[in-house]
């Protein structure tokens, strides 16, 4: 059951009649993804810091973005959220959520890295997970020089970014570091085989298509054998145990519903804590639009509730 705001959003869409994404091929659409984006996206909320800024990448400068919420001292070491922004791997950047980060860092009382990293068609898998854990193992390494805490750090990022983000998880935890606080999972892609319930239930009418989805993978993946691979579809990795806690927040009416329920129930059977939390009436992509869907205000509050609960933790442990 759609919520009434959702439902007046998809009504608007389909009346707009805007091409489809794999219609107009990956240029076009990151255009068309960054023009349709102010009728949904509230205004920014004042931060202390927001500032471009780059690490260095296997193929040159990672663009980043950095927050630091309102009110917070210059140089105060404040735990520090690496975000991964949506967008099927295609579209999306540091501009599209950064209402979203800026949301993030005074909700969560913490720095945020906004992580633009490269994607498809032009950078194939694995040039974003790549980029991803440079900007991550960089955030740990300069943490002095951003005035951040290196042992309080969080992943997170929404749909093909809440996909990077619980791969970071999984490479940090192999890596033996950083030791991450939590993993901040929003309608996360966890399993390219798109075969649940949820894929087929809303495959149409629902904002992100089936048809859609597929162009997303045939843009990032090399070919068929890449969807079984663990850094495209954490769900298969061959454990998830020993991993940080994960907040995983799902849209009812989403493709991507179920597997994201799938992988918290994965991390809870592998002995580690989940908490897995939906918006019932709400649709794929809701976080980004604050401006029309009021769920968006509330899965962002409860976002940095997650992250103040996660930091706080380790200073009483």
């Amino acid at each position: 059951m759609l919520d009434q705001e959702a439902k007046a959003l998809l009504e608007a869409v389909a009346k707009a009649n805007r091409p489809a994404f794999e219609a107009i091929g990956a240029v076009a659409a990151r255009k068309l993804y960054k023009e349709t984006r102010s009728a949904v996206t509230p205004p920014a909320p004042d931060v202390e810091l927001a500032a471009n800024i780059a690490a260095p990448g296997p193929l040159g400068p990672i663009p980043l973005r950095y927050y630091r919420p309102a009110g917070a001292e210059p140089r105060a070491p404040l735990p520090v959220l690496v975000f991964y922004h949506g967008g099927g791997w295609v579209v999306g950047d540091l501009d599209t959520h950064d209402v979203v980060c800026r949301t993030l860092a005074n909700e969560g009382q913490c720095a945020v890295v906004s992580v633009d990293y490269r994607m498809g068609p032009e950078h194939k898998f694995p040039a974003a997970v790549n980029d991803a854990f440079a900007a991550l193992k960089w955030v740990q390494a300069e943490a002095d020089h951003l005035h951040v805490d290196a042992a309080r750090i969080a992943v997170g990022g929404d749909s093909a970014g809440g996909n990077l983000a619980a791969v970071m998880a999984l490479m940090a935890r192999d890596a033996g570091g950083p030791d991450l606080r939590l993993q901040l999972l929003i309608y996360p892609a966890t399993d390219m085989a798109m075969d649940t319930a949820s894929h087929k239930a809303f495959a149409e009418g629902h904002l992100l298509t089936r048809s859609s989805m597929t162009w997303f993978q045939m843009m990032y993946l090399n070919g068929p054998a890449d969807a079984a691979d663990w850094r495209a579809s954490p769900l298969k990795a061959p454990s998830l145990a020993d991993l940080p806690p994960a907040h995983v927040i799902v849209a009812g009416n989403d493709p991507l519903r179920d597997e994201g329920e799938a992988y918290a129930k994965a991390l809870q059977a592998a002995g580690g804590k989940a908490v897995f939390s939906e918006y019932p009436g709400s649709i794929h992509g809701f976080i980004t639009m604050g401006k029309v869907l009021p769920q968006a205000g509330q899965a962002l509050a409860e976002s940095g509730a997650a992250l103040r609960a996660a930091f706080a933790a380790l200073l009483f442990h």
